[in-house]
């Protein structure tokens, strides 16, 4: 059976995985958020980049991880929040970050390593990266809600990935 809300993808590059993240960059809109799940130098950040470059954020624009300024903020069509959690304990105080607002903002939002966050919002495209090679990646992006199923399906079309 097949699903509008997740499908599987092998990566083979790096190339691979910065054009699956401008694909996907091209299809969201304002207020969507990203979830990022994945070990250290699965490409998280790679992936990212080509998000950005899908938003309009100008490809001279250098994006990076914010693994010690926690967000960075990049404009593009609409704005991106990149937010990195890797130096967080699970279960750390978000609205002392005051990462609510970035969450439920006009913007983009890509979180990395966000199976630490206390709580996803409901509405999300979640994004599991898995090494299975040098450069290859086997990546599940699952929508959750009608919206993320539909970017869901018309990512999956882009790739010609399988459910």
């Amino acid at each position: 059976m097949i699903s509008n809300r997740k499908f599987s993808v092998i990566l083979k590059s790096l190339q691979d995985t910065w054009e699956t993240g401008r694909y996907l960059g091209e299809l969201l809109e304002a207020g969507d958020v990203v979830a990022l799940i994945g070990e250290l130098g699965c490409g998280k950040t790679y992936l990212t980049k080509g998000i950005a470059h899908g938003l309009g954020v100008p490809e001279n624009y250098y994006i990076t991880s914010p693994s010690f300024t926690i967000i960075n903020e990049y404009q593009g069509r609409v704005p991106l929040y990149h937010i990195d959690l890797y130096r967080m304990e699970k279960g750390f105080n978000e609205e002392a970050l005051g990462l609510k607002e970035y969450l439920y903002s006009p913007g983009v939002v890509v979180i990395e390593w966000a199976e630490k966050l206390p709580e996803l919002p409901q509405t999300r495209i979640e994004v599991r990266m898995e090494i299975i090679g040098d450069q290859e990646r086997k990546v599940e992006i699952i929508g959750h809600g009608d919206h993320p199923a539909f970017i869901i399906k018309r990512l999956r079309q882009k790739l010609g990935a399988e459910a």
